[in-house]
């Protein structure tokens, strides 16, 4: 996707939604720009007359990679997803929709109402062909490096053929983020064995095989696996992923605060921290969630990408990068491109949606056997 003048599309980004302000946002977008002069052109969407003070006590106003695009309403975190999409038609997340839907941006990144987020991409972009529900990925620390997680909360149920679209989607993500080149694929299961788990992880499990080399499958997979190098991508429902997402956040800050609790119980111990702090430091860069601040929403018809409610001027330059690298993979393209061919590969119609892959499955169909 290009800009009129030839070059990339900006990336838009919602200024006004997030729980910390338009202030995180403008010092995020400088961040981007002092880690590199080359960074993808940014559009700010939201009130004008605040966005402009703020860029020029950031020392960005005659950036000229930098714009404004007045949006004279914002939709709060409070706000029901639906009325506010109808009301606040002049929303900086709605015009930012908007100008991913036209071309005027090549992704968009918004901290904003999640609820509200997911209905207008889908309702505004609609789906990639063949692909049934979005999905959210997100991206977690294991044993060794890291992996997706995939679905993190979109949809909290999902039929067969969407757990399939996840693997192929998050695969995508990882190689983009991660830079695995054949990301191994696991689906969260209560067990590893065949026909272990419910009705729709054992159909899951003989679309993922039906599918061959399209996805490098690494079989069912249990929870306590994903934090081992077991696999890059982990596919479940959003229900089960947004658990799994929020545990382990809360587990990595309920460790954390015992750490620190017991590393100042006495004069000793809290020596033993100061030598070892070296490698404190290098555990709080690898659980720190703002190292990976965005997750995208895959799917659509366009590059979405959504931060935490709260997230602060470093998990929103990390979303940014991140929506950077995924426009410079083209990474939209290829999703569709192997979604078809998942398709063609199990006899689907490129049309088609929901019930076929998953009947076929049922039926003992040869391509998903």
């Amino acid at each position: 996707m290009t800009h009129s003048h030839g070059g990339p599309a900006p990336i838009a980004v919602d200024a006004m939604g997030g729980d910390l302000g338009p202030t995180e946002v403008v010092a995020a977008v400088r961040l981007a720009f002092q880690e590199s002069s080359a960074f993808s052109p940014v559009t700010l969407v939201g009130d004008e007359s605040v966005l402009r003070p703020m860029l020029s006590h950031a020392g960005l106003a005659r950036e000229p990679k930098i714009a404004v695009h007045h949006a004279s309403e914002v939709i709060t975190m409070e706000d029901k997803p639906m009325a506010a999409l109808k009301r606040k038609k002049d929303s900086s997340m709605v015009q930012g929709i908007e100008l991913l839907k036209s071309g005027r941006a090549s992704a968009l990144v918004s901290c904003g109402n999640t609820g509200a987020l997911m209905a207008g991409g889908q309702i505004r972009l609609r789906l990639i062909a063949g692909v049934g529900r979005p999905a959210l990925a997100a991206v977690i620390p294991r044993a060794g490096g890291f992996f997706i997680l995939i679905d993190a909360g979109a949809n909290p149920e999902a039929a067969p053929e969407h757990l399939l679209h996840n693997a192929i989607m998050g695969s995508h993500y990882a190689r983009v983020v991660l830079k695995v080149h054949s990301p191994r694929v696991g689906l969260l299961s209560i067990g590893t064995e065949e026909g272990k788990g419910n009705a729709v992880t054992t159909e899951a499990h003989a679309l993922l095989k039906g599918v061959g080399s399209l996805v490098n499958y690494a079989g069912p997979t249990e929870g306590f696996q994903v934090f081992q190098n077991h696999c890059d991508v982990a596919v479940c429902d959003g229900f089960t992923g947004n658990l799994l997402l929020k545990s382990w956040e809360s587990l990595a800050q309920f460790f954390s605060s015992i750490l620190k609790h017991e590393l100042k119980a006495n004069p000793l111990r809290l020596s033993g921290a100061f030598l070892s702090r070296g490698a404190f430091d290098a555990l709080k860069r690898t659980i720190n969630p703002e190292r990976y601040g965005g997750a995208p929403l895959l799917g659509l018809r366009g590059n979405i990408l959504k931060a935490h409610g709260s997230s602060n001027r470093h998990a929103i330059h990390s979303a940014l990068r991140a929506a950077s690298a995924i426009v410079r993979a083209d990474m939209l393209h290829h999703i569709e491109t192997d979604i078809a061919r998942a398709g063609a590969l199990l006899h689907v119609p490129h049309h088609a949606v929901g019930a076929p892959f998953a009947s076929m499955a049922r039926q003992g169909h040869p391509a998903a056997s």
